[in-house]
């Protein structure tokens, strides 16, 4: 059950990085909490208000504190697990929906601190955007993509000053993509459903009526276009896409069970990445209309997305730590230090450690151009600290890595 507790003036509730899974709210007192600003490295605090909660996104994201909660004035404040949280708030819409727009603009500028960083034009026009996302796809020799942001921008946008361009662009990707499909064994079976991962309350009947089916390739949305609904993925595999500076680059694969597009319904905003299936796929859409009666008739959907926007938050702002590394070489230490980070070996101590990602991954993850991530993996394996295969990569010893890392940051406090 939850419960009140005492804290007196100037003691310490949790400490950024402790692994702490108790969500608060603060009933009287005054409590602050103190931060690191991923980009600039400044310290940011925040003074909660009563009623406030507080240990919300570490907890239900399963990763350390992102901040301290410290105690200004002697305070009460109520303390639960997340299974409580979601027992007791998971039917109280005003809440739930509150954090959710809360957290969704709280990714909404990771993802304008990631963009600035990658030096992409955070006000890029929705047309110029689209165009250079379906140029993309067609350079990337991916003519079924292409076409369907093609097709998607002439129908937001079709008296578009160059709608004659991107008419042009897709007459070529169709003919490009129609020869390519002669060639294809047309002979392989698609890929039977598989709704493992799946949440279970979906397969019922009444939710037939939300399903849509993707061939391989097709694109579900598009980047920059206007969006007015989001996805769950009943069976299949999508890729996430960004375009930054003209050049694809994977974001994350996402499996049944899991949603995209949710950001555009909460804040009105434009498409911040392109999601693609990458073999059949269904997925169950719904639109602004119903998804609040969606959630009002299943609550734990709500606290789905809840969890989502976590991990989202958390991922974006790793990636985003990575990027405020100028030094080359210990920017892709960080990467494979990220990549141990999300996928944890089942053996604390083990030092050698397998990760199943191509050079390209890596220069996706760290933002930089392939030739330089080619150039200083070269390095590391020239030094005996990393092997590279066909389809994955070995780290000998991750600790070097981390120690890299290390030193490098702090020669960045040092200045």
């Amino acid at each position: 059950m939850p419960k009140a507790v005492q804290y007196n003036k100037g003691s310490i509730i949790y400490f950024e990085n402790d692994k702490d899974e108790r969500i608060f709210i603060l009933q009287k007192g005054v409590v602050i909490l103190t931060s690191t600003d991923t980009d600039t490295g400044t310290t940011e605090t925040q003074q909660l208000t009563n009623g406030e909660f507080f240990g919300v996104k570490s907890a239900l994201g399963h990763f350390p504190r992102e901040e301290t909660a410290t105690v200004l004035q002697d305070a009460v404040a109520v303390s639960m697990t997340v299974p409580e949280f979601e027992n007791i708030f998971s039917n109280n819409k005003q809440v739930v929906y509150k954090m959710l727009r809360v957290f969704s603009g709280q990714l909404r500028q990771v993802h304008k601190k990631t963009q600035a960083l990658l030096q992409t034009d955070n006000n890029a026009n929705q047309q110029g955007g689209m165009l250079s996302v379906a140029k993309s796809f067609f350079d990337d020799q991916n003519y079924r993509a292409c076409c369907d942001v093609c097709i998607k921008y002439l129908t937001h946008f079709p008296t578009a000053y160059d709608k004659d361009q991107v008419a042009k662009l897709y007459a070529d990707a169709k003919l490009r993509h129609d020869k390519l499909a002669q060639k294809r064994d047309q002979s392989q079976a698609a890929a039977p459903a598989s709704y493992a991962g799946a949440l279970k309350q979906f397969m019922l009947p009444a939710f037939e009526r939300f399903q849509k089916k993707y061939e391989p390739d097709q694109v579900i949305i598009s980047e920059f276009e206007p969006g007015d609904s989001f996805y769950l993925i009943q069976s299949g595999e999508v890729q996430l896409v960004k375009c930054i500076n003209g050049v694809k680059k994977n974001l994350d694969i996402l499996k049944p069970g899991e949603f995209f597009g949710e950001m555009a319904i909460l804040d009105n905003s434009p498409r911040s990445a392109t999601c693609m299936a990458i073999g059949p796929v269904e997925c169950l859409e719904f639109n602004k209309a119903n998804f609040e009666v969606l959630v009002t008739g299943n609550p734990q959907i709500a606290i789905v997305l809840l969890k989502i926007f976590c991990k989202r938050i958390y991922d974006q702002k790793r990636r985003l730590k990575i990027l405020t590394i100028k030094d080359n070489t210990a920017r892709i230490a960080d990467t494979f230090c990220m990549f141990d980070e999300m996928n944890p070996s089942a053996k604390p101590n083990e030092k050698s450690r397998r990760f199943n990602v191509t050079q390209a991954d890596v220069s996706s993850w760290s933002g930089l151009p392939t030739q330089i991530v080619q150039e200083e993996i070269h390095k590391y394996v020239s030094s005996g600290k990393l092997q590279i295969f066909d389809n994955y990569m070995v780290v000998t010893n991750i600790n070097d890595m981390k120690r890299i890392v290390e030193l490098e940051r702090s020669k960045k406090i040092a200045r």
